[in-house]
């Protein structure tokens, strides 16, 4: 049954008397099930008040029956949970969580299963019309299953309520960032209310924003709600977004970061933006030179705080902290665990300087074929490490985030997953409505 299809018609009672018109339908969110039809509203006169399912003997032909003419007429109220889909997903966008984009609903259809209705598939296209002799009809629905999807509702109660099963937490954080960076702002309000439930999720999403859009995002916030998103962030980001913020919040919120972590953001806000300095990370793996394989790689499975791409490669140090070589992960796992890290490692790796230019960097990193590059100082004392992933992001063009990746070849072609008529492979297994 779409809605549609239902919207405006008459609620009557057995009897056919006409009592009101039916308004909207009532789901209540059931974490990864789908929404559990409760009541209907319905217009009876000048107010708005709520039917409960129980009382609907049928939906379809030319209204909606009731048990009864027996109707509550006070006002209705919406409680925490509820989705009314009329209002809150006709019209409105939503998440498609399998495509990680942001689409538009045109219609629902509502299924009967085990003597409950069920919000069961959502229609994400224009409805087709076709036009002449036979009038302005609908000519058909592609639906696809309402799990594929994450409804932007705006209902703050409702939306804290399933934000610890909310699909959206799913995706990959540069999905999300993608997401926010498409939303209108009462959508990206919901998006992050969504991602706040996880903290450590918030910061990977916050990294992978736009400057301009993390600055505003967390410029409107306090300086304690700062300070908490930042101190799960990795220390080159953090001072990137500490450098973004209005200069009177800066020392504020510095002020409120663990000792270690603001001893490294202050550093590396010391550096030029465009060099390495500015572009490095402050935390990298090295042990002392005569460390075995199996110890260097015990060490790298202790090091779980580390981001890692770090890891790629285990840096060893000489006895006054000089950076005495580099040994790609790869190559620890096939020496022998016995063997010294020495014997194994690049005495002389390509390494620069805190001011060496962003392109530089770059040039270096492609010639020597390297995922990371270590920093150092005039005395070959490593104070850090940039990996490629920072080198692409300073390098590509100025727009890159707005650019849509290419699918992977094996990817669905869009007019084969989102053009489904009703018997596609994207309907859920769902008997008809009697």
């Amino acid at each position: 049954m779409h809605l549609s299809a239902l919207l405006g018609r008459p609620v009557t009672d057995r009897g056919g008397q006409t009592l009101g018109r039916l308004v909207d339908v009532i789901a209540r969110l059931r974490g990864v099930d789908y929404p559990l039809v409760t009541g209907l509203v319905a217009k009876v006169g000048r107010r708005e008040v709520f039917v409960p399912i129980e009382q609907v003997t049928s939906f379809g032909g030319p209204g909606v029956t009731l048990a009864s003419a027996r109707v509550d007429l006070r006002p209705f109220e919406r409680r925490d949970g509820e989705v009314l889909i009329r209002t809150d997903v006709l019209g409105h966008r939503l998440i498609d969580v399998t495509e990680a984009h942001l689409v538009r609903a045109s219609d629902v259809e509502l299924a009967r299963l085990d003597e409950q209705w069920l919000v069961s598939c959502v229609d994400t296209h224009r409805p087709r019309r076709l036009l002449g002799l036979f009038g302005d009809r609908f000519s058909g629905h592609a639906c696809r299953d309402w799990k594929a999807f994450e409804a932007l509702i705006g209902h703050t109660p409702s939306a804290s309520l399933r934000g610890p099963v909310a699909r959206i937490r799913g995706l990959k954080p540069a999905q999300i960032a993608d997401l926010i960076e498409e939303a209108s702002r009462e959508e990206e309000t919901e998006i992050l209310g969504h991602v706040h439930q996880d903290p450590e999720l918030e910061a990977d999403v916050f990294e992978e924003l736009e400057e301009d859009r993390s600055s505003r995002l967390l410029g409107s916030r306090t300086d304690e709600q700062i300070a908490e998103v930042l101190v799960r962030m990795r220390a080159d980001d953090a001072a990137d977004a500490i450098a973004d913020l209005p200069q009177q919040r800066r020392q504020p919120v510095l002020d409120l970061l663990p000792a270690a972590q603001r001893t490294k953001v202050l550093t590396l806000m010391g550096f030029n933006p465009a060099s390495a300095g500015g572009l490095m990370g402050v935390d990298f793996l090295a042990v002392p030179a005569a460390t075995t394989a199996a110890d260097a790689l015990a060490a790298v499975a202790a090091s779980q705080t580390l981001q890692p791409e770090a890891l790629t490669s285990v840096y060893s140090l000489d006895e006054v902290g000089r950076l005495a070589g580099a040994v790609r992960l790869v190559s620890l796992v096939q020496a022998d665990p016995a063997g010294l890290l020495e014997e194994i490692t690049d005495t002389d790796p390509p390494r620069v300087g805190t001011d060496t230019d962003v392109e530089d960097v770059a040039v270096l990193m492609t010639d020597y074929n390297l995922i990371t590059v270590p920093v150092v100082d005039a005395d070959a004392h490593m104070i850090g490490i940039i990996t490629v992933d920072d080198v692409l992001e300073a390098t590509l063009p100025a727009d890159w985030r707005r650019r849509e990746p290419p699918p992977p070849p094996d990817h669905p072609h869009d007019d084969d997953t989102r053009r489904r008529s009703q018997t596609g492979p994207d309907r859920p297994t769902l008997p008809e409505a009697p």
